[in-house]
């Protein structure tokens, strides 16, 4: 089998930054998607703002079902790499492929039969939300599976070591999506203005366009796809190990999307500003999280690999190594956050003050959190390189669960709607202690036993 890049030789940090520049810059790519939306939106309407915002919730949670396909596929694959596997390797990527359309197809049908019920879930104030909410939904469901497709097959990409492939497609799709959203937001020329619509259209249309890519990558690469059968019946043997995988993550996520959604709707007694605040402030927290994402896939491919050829010491060097590349990334994020938060803000909501202020106190108080974002993350990818996803999972869904209680005690004093931010701020630093702590202590308790 050719290599795509052999991890388990090398130096190790300079193995693992190689690896994770791409991977962290598609994820970059992914968070100015959604920013390119709200600049331009934020543009046309606060209220479309905060339209989309509810929207994204459901976007969000379907990121969780598609971690089903894409961290099983991720451990499988780099494992399989690592052992020189070619039959495996192919088996994996054959029915993560399938799982991943299947869920896609029967998700879009869901959101799209349930939709008013489902934005209604909100009980958002402003009869032009709601609408504008329902209007995005029913154009991001035509494309739903393009959305479900392009984290998978790069999730393949990376793990063999190949992460320069993903990174130029999904910047294609970036540069279609940055051309075309004021386009079809605002019109030009005889092409009148979508207003809302036109986001949905043009996030649509870049998807789709990587997907194709995608395509033609794969064709090129038929060495490393020569066995992969997309219309044969799915190996249930396959679909199960992957589910097992994956599955862990999924119930963070969603309950992760969950858990936001229902916050958004204490939000929503504050008015569409807050939930434009928030909306908008995730997004721009996520130039954080989303990079040190990049960097944990490449973990997960790093230690995959290694642990599948049994260099158990690289294994925990990369680890660490790891651990001190993304707490800088944290650092730099947090410190960006405290000191300059109403600027950044501004920039995606320009012309509306009180959202800029209320804005600049959710990023500051976010920015405490941010070090403790980065190495939680971080610890995610060490724990499904050796194929233990349970861990980072049951973590993350405690801690997450105490910020609904920590929000309606907080925002009921006189922090008000501050406190919402700070639950999220304080169980995020808990989430990455705990979750480091114990990274630590498995990482080295299981390679002994090896």
């Amino acid at each position: 089998m050719r290599r795509e890049r052999d991890l388990t030789s090398g130096g190790i940090t300079k193995t693992l930054v190689l690896l994770a520049l791409p991977i962290m810059g598609t994820s970059l790519i992914n968070m100015l998607y959604n920013l390119t939306d709200i600049m331009w939106l934020g543009r046309f309407s606060t209220k479309a703002v905060a339209a989309a915002g509810a929207v994204g919730f459901f976007m969000w949670f379907g990121s969780g079902i598609i971690m089903i396909s894409q961290i099983g596929v991720g451990i499988g694959v780099s494992q399989s790499y690592g052992k020189n596997d070619q039959k495996e390797l192919a088996a994996y990527i054959s029915n993560a492929l399938k799982l991943d359309i299947i869920l896609a197809i029967f998700y879009a049908v869901f959101l799209f039969i349930f939709r008013y019920k489902l934005v209604g879930f909100f009980n958002l104030q402003d009869p032009e939300v709601f609408h504008m909410a329902i209007s995005y939904l029913e154009i991001i469901c035509l494309g739903i599976i393009f959305h479900f497709l392009n984290p998978v097959i790069s999730a393949i990409f990376n793990a063999t070591g190949n992460s320069l492939t993903p990174f130029i497609i999904n910047s294609i799709g970036l540069v279609a999506n940055m051309i075309l959203d004021p386009v079809l937001i605002f019109g030009i020329g005889p092409l009148p203005a979508f207003g809302i619509r036109g986001a949905a259209i043009a996030t649509s249309l870049s998807q789709f366009t990587v997907t194709m890519f995608f395509v033609v990558a794969i064709i090129k690469n038929r060495e490393l796809f020569m066995d992969v059968k997309i219309f044969s019946k799915p190996d249930m043997k396959y679909i199960k190990k992957i589910s097992k995988l994956g599955l862990p993550a999924f119930f963070q996520t969603s309950m992760h999307s969950g858990i936001n959604m229902i916050i958004a709707k204490f939000l929503a007694s504050w008015g569409a500003t807050a939930i434009a605040v928030q909306a908008t402030g995730s997004q721009i927290e996520s130039i954080s999280w989303m990079t040190a994402e990049g960097f944990s896939s490449a973990i997960t491919a790093f230690i995959g690999q290694n642990y599948g050829a049994k260099n158990y010491e690289r294994v925990e060097r990369g680890y660490i190594q790891g651990l001190k590349i993304v707490s800088l990334i944290g650092l730099f994020s947090g410190l960006l956050f405290i000191f300059a938060g109403e600027s950044v803000f501004s920039i995606f909501i320009p012309d509306d003050p009180l959202a800029i202020v209320q804005g600049g106190s959710y990023l500051r108080i976010l920015g405490y959190c941010q070090i403790f974002l980065c190495i939680e993350i971080a610890s995610m990818g060490a724990f499904n390189g050796i194929g233990e996803p349970r861990t980072p999972a049951m973590v993350g869904m405690i801690f997450n669960a105490t910020r609904i209680p920590m929000a309606l005690v907080l925002s009921s004093t006189s922090l008000g709607l501050n406190g919402i931010w700070w639950s999220i701020s304080v169980s995020t630093i808990f989430k990455g202690i705990v979750l480091t702590t114990l990274g630590i202590k498995r990482l080295r308790t299981k390679l002994n036993l090896e």
